[in-house]
């Protein structure tokens, strides 16, 4: 089964001095071990590199450019990465519409309309 990781657990593994990181890198383990595969959409790692290199004092992890490709390479060995395509973008019209969502709120959707689109 597909199991999509949220953009927090990325974060979290790539921070050394996170105090969830062990779990986050435990939970991801036993999902491989019980056969089911984790993944991630390319929004997940948008967010990621977002938050990667957002300043410490404005809740980022204040890494350099070449430290988050080092963080991003390392992540994209970890998880299966789902392919963005143009379905994505009409279903998250189509929610984002069906659903009135605005704001801050519409950078969910999307995912949620990457893991309909895939079956996650």
């Amino acid at each position: 089964m597909l199991i999509l990781v949220d953009s927090n657990i990325l974060v979290f593994i790539a921070n050394p001095l996170a105090t969830l990181r062990q779990d986050c890198m435990d939970a991801v383990n036993k999902l491989g071990q019980r056969g089911d595969q984790p993944c991630v959409l390319p929004q997940n790692f948008y967010e990621f590199w977002t938050v990667a290199t957002r300043p410490v004092p404005a809740r980022g992890l204040g890494l350099t450019t070449a430290q988050a490709q080092s963080a991003l390479i390392h992540l994209k060995s970890l998880f299966h990465l789902l392919p963005d395509t143009s379905a994505i973008y009409a279903e998250w019209e189509r929610l984002v519409i069906q659903h009135a969502v605005s704001g801050k709120n519409t950078h969910d959707t999307r995912i949620a309309a990457g893991m309909l689109v895939h079956g996650v």
